[in-house]
């Protein structure tokens, strides 16, 4: 039954829901630990689930120490699952909505200023030049890209080359749950890209590559971890251990603070949700300062 019922929501979360296959591997994971919590209960028949049992799993996953981001996450996903198996006559009723979501605590982000991250492109122009190699010279594109477009990691490694418009500017990007949109990138970051695909991809290129932008050192689509490496290295040249998902942070705040709409931020980074965006509307005590003595006719 647990093979089962695991394949069949697996299958609608790709063909109904059209989640991305992180996505996918979350939900099922979550569910995996929930039917291994009904084992250990002694439930045999899925029909006879009760919200006690879900309960109960929750209560045992919080006293391992889980987070409040993490305990709200397990009930989004357990809420889903229980609203598709009532659908599908696995449960005779939607348990999962009796359940209440705990607010997560949220935190700033870490961001840079503007000073620093000029420093740290800075520092991986000179290293460039003074050591034009493929992978320096591939480096600095992936992060000026990273800082100017606001992309996620994942779609950085993603990008082909027909992703990129040099006359427009821009690049075509696959986000989250396969949805396409248009991303602005700068003059700085585009000639930057522009280098690395005249001079630096070529000596990378393999009959493994295919289309891809970036590559690694042995020809092959670029992965995550290659790209989380490469800019935690630009990041020590100001002592920070920042990775691609703090510039995308920067990005947004600067964006921002250079006076951007929400709604023009929230299509730059691909949030389905205006709330996502909100979090990067903290001003810095500069600005703010700047803007009281601006307005105020007694400041």
């Amino acid at each position: 039954m647990t093979a089962e019922l695991i394949a069949k929501y697996e299958e609608h979360l790709a063909l109904v829901r059209n989640l991305a296959d992180n996505s996918i591997k979350g939900y099922v994971s979550d569910l995996d630990s929930f039917l291994k919590h009904m084992d250990l209960l002694g439930i045999t028949e899925f029909s006879k689930l009760e919200l006690t049992h879900i309960r109960s799993w929750l209560a045992n996953l919080q006293s391992t120490g889980a987070s409040r981001a993490t305990m709200a996450r397990r009930i989004v996903s357990i809420r889903a699952f229980t609203y598709w198996a009532a659908s599908q006559g696995w449960i005779s009723s939607d348990l999962g909505a009796q359940l209440a979501i705990p607010k997560p605590h949220r935190t700033l982000p870490e961001v840079l200023d503007i000073a620093d991250t000029q420093k740290v492109i800075e520092s991986m122009q000179v290293r460039m030049d003074e050591d034009p190699t493929p992978i320096n010279i591939r480096d600095l594109a992936m992060v000026e890209v990273l800082y100017a477009s606001g992309i996620r990691v994942s779609e950085l490694c993603g990008l082909d080359i027909r992703s990129i418009d040099q006359e427009r500017n821009t690049l075509q990007v696959l986000g989250k749950g396969n949805k396409e949109r248009v991303v602005p990138l700068g003059i700085p970051a585009m000639r930057a890209l522009e280098n690395y695909v005249k001079s630096a991809r070529p000596h990378l290129v393999t009959d493994k590559s295919e289309s891809a932008v970036f590559l690694g050192s042995r020809g092959k689509r670029i992965d995550q971890r290659t790209v989380r490496g490469a800019v935690y290295e630009a990041m020590s040249a100001i002592g920070s251990h920042m990775g691609p998902h703090g510039l995308r942070h920067t990005a947004a705040t600067h964006l921002l603070e250079g006076g951007a709409d929400l709604r023009t931020v929230q299509e730059i980074l691909g949030h389905s949700s205006l709330a996502t965006t909100q979090i990067y509307t903290h001003v810095s005590p500069e600005r703010l300062q700047k803007a009281y003595k601006d307005a105020h006719p007694r400041a």
